[in-house]
């Protein structure tokens, strides 16, 4: 029958830990189990200092005074690193007190550690990707509609068709575009629209207006959609005057001349996405038609109006009656001129 201290020498033997008592003073090793030494060498006798560079002063006077001290170290016994996890104890060994070292195998855990710290720089790094691919969609989506649209299409996925009462829609286009875009270099005539199209939609947004689309040499802006304002014919009149302003400006330096016509109606108009794969906001309805109706009776650098828009901007703007003109699905119609505001307006190019 094996008695106790054969099995308790046995057991030291097999544990996985390795195991170590130290001299409390020198910290020289005393005794050190088979796993000790497969990781260390042979022990017996050299201090603990050689074996471990990283026991400082620091260290000492921790064990001296009673403490514990937890460090790790790198072996490699057989040329593969082993990274062990060192805890080092103060006990009583009857009337004598030693230094307890326990060493155990902490590579898995290290190794697992890597695993979970890369796996979370891989998903940072993909959620910084989907972050951006979302504001890029989010910025191509706001190209096409207005934000409120936006923002009820990500909460509810549709967006429901909306009437309004009154608004009041600009349709701008240029005078002889289309022998132009026939005689131009493509490249440099799409520069140039790109740069007039940027620097109205810097002005429409000055005013709170909206612009919906382009098509062509075509613009067209509104204001009162998608947020309805009582001053929506006082921002497209703004507006206006400043594309007309802007397109003089330019004009002073640079070929060839760029030469509008801009009509403005008001009057009601439903907004909605249209299209199913490849949708846009747009709007139509009277108001719309009726902006149109005046652009084609526009001379060039001309901004022609209702009746209905003259009035809700007379007491800021200067008009100037056309007479009535026969126009398609409205009859015989008043127009007016658009001349000036009757304070100077800001001019943001």
């Amino acid at each position: 029958m094996m008695d106790l201290a054969r099995f308790n020498a046995l057991l030291l033997e097999s544990v996985g830990v390795g195991l170590a008592v130290l001299e409390p003073d020198t910290l020289t090793v005393r005794f050190a189990n088979r796993r000790f030494q497969e990781w260390f060498g042979s022990v017996i006798g050299r201090s603990l200092a050689e074996l471990v560079p990283a026991i400082d002063d620091d260290a000492r006077g921790r064990l001296t005074a009673g403490g514990s001290v937890a460090l790790q170290h790198e072996v490699k016994p057989a040329r593969r690193a082993i990274a062990l996890g060192l805890q080092l104890s103060c006990a009583e060994q009857g009337d004598t007190a030693v230094v307890i070292v326990e060493a155990q195998n902490v590579s898995k855990l290290r190794e697992l550690e890597y695993m979970v710290e890369s796996y979370a720089q891989m998903v940072e790094k993909q959620n910084r990707t989907l972050r951006r691919e979302k504001e890029r969609a989010e910025k191509l989506l706001l190209n096409i509609m207005p934000r409120t649209v936006y923002e009820e299409i990500k909460a509810f996925g549709v967006a429901a068709p909306q009437r309004y009462e009154t608004a009041t829609i600009l349709l701008l286009d240029f005078v002889g575009f289309t022998p132009m875009a026939v005689s131009r270099e493509p490249t440099a005539l799409v520069s140039e629209l790109n740069d007039i199209f940027t620097a109205f939609d810097r002005i429409a947004e000055q005013f709170g207006c909206e612009r919906i689309k382009t098509a062509g040499d075509a613009y067209m802006a509104v204001s009162g959609v998608p947020e309805p304002t009582p001053d929506h014919a006082q921002n497209i009149a703004k507006a206006a005057l400043l594309f007309r302003r802007y397109l003089e400006k330019r004009n002073q330096s640079r070929e060839p001349r760029w030469l509008c016509r801009i009509g403005i109606g008001t009057g009601p108009v439903v907004g909605s996405i249209v299209g199913i794969q490849k949708y846009v906001y747009d709007i139509f309805g009277p108001g719309v038609n009726l902006a149109a109706r005046l652009e084609t009776l526009c001379g060039p650098m001309e901004i022609l109006l209702s009746d209905a828009t003259r009035r809700l901007i007379a007491a800021e703007f200067r008009t100037a009656e056309r007479g009535l003109q026969d126009l398609r699905g409205f009859g015989p119609t008043p127009v007016f001129a658009l001349e000036a505001g009757l304070e100077a307006l800001p001019f943001e190019p």
